[in-house]
């Protein structure tokens, strides 16, 4: 089982968005048979079969192993991740494309950003799992409180060449292409933490969020 699985066919994510389905992979985080997840569910057998045979066709969920009971052969299937993403590959036609446009003050630049490295990432995954092959990727992550816009403009800039100085620093320009070496993927982001905000949802802290607050950016 995987930690985390990127779903990238349409049709498949269509099938995990479906309420009693999203219950069903989260039951099957351990190995479970329809009867089990029946009584779970408060569902009938006969319906918690429908859906599991809809997962299984989408590669959401695996047969671990049949056991025989009298004249019944029960199946015990298990999720094949522990968490699931759904790709922007899923909306191919309609998913963000970061070369459209580039701001590094667009939080709709960083989305599109974010959803190419789910889908990157996914299929990076999935290569490495195929070819039994551990996956190199490094990320931080960590909050930072600015006592004004002003600061924040200031960290941004510094960080920005700090960046810069190290990829020129690394980044190999020059050799055969036999020797350049593997590319990465170099994504560094920044945005307002979400604040709780109650029932009804979250909001950003606000801070920084005006137009007026990016004084000092370079925009």
């Amino acid at each position: 089982m995987l930690d985390i699985a990127v779903i990238e066919d349409p049709a498949a994510a269509e099938a995990s968005l479906d309420p009693i389905r999203t219950r069903i992979l989260r039951e099957l985080g351990e190995p479970g048979s329809a009867t089990q997840l029946a009584a779970k569910t408060g569902l009938p057998r006969q319906k918690v079969n429908y859906h599991l045979k809809a997962l299984e066709r989408h590669g959401l969920v695996e047969l671990v192993e049949e056991r025989r009971k009298g004249n019944v052969t029960e199946r015990v299937l298990q999720a094949t991740a522990a968490s699931y993403l759904i790709s922007p590959q899923a909306l191919a036609q309609v998913s963000p494309d970061p070369h459209r446009f580039s701001d590094r003050f667009s939080a709709f630049w960083l989305l599109a950003l974010a959803g190419r490295m789910v889908q990157e990432t996914g299929k990076l995954i999935a290569g490495a799992a195929a070819a039994k092959q551990e996956l190199a990727t490094f990320a931080i992550d960590g909050e930072i409180t600015f006592r004004t816009a002003a600061d924040r403009a200031a960290f941004a800039e510094e960080l920005g060449v700090a960046v810069t100085q190290l990829v020129d620093k690394y980044h190999n320009h020059g050799g055969s292409s036999a020797s350049k070496g593997r590319r990465h993927r170099l994504v560094v982001a920044l945005h307002p933490v979400l604040k709780a905000t109650g029932p009804q949802g979250t909001r950003p802290e606000p801070q920084g969020n005006r137009p007026q607050d990016r004084q000092g950016t370079g925009q």
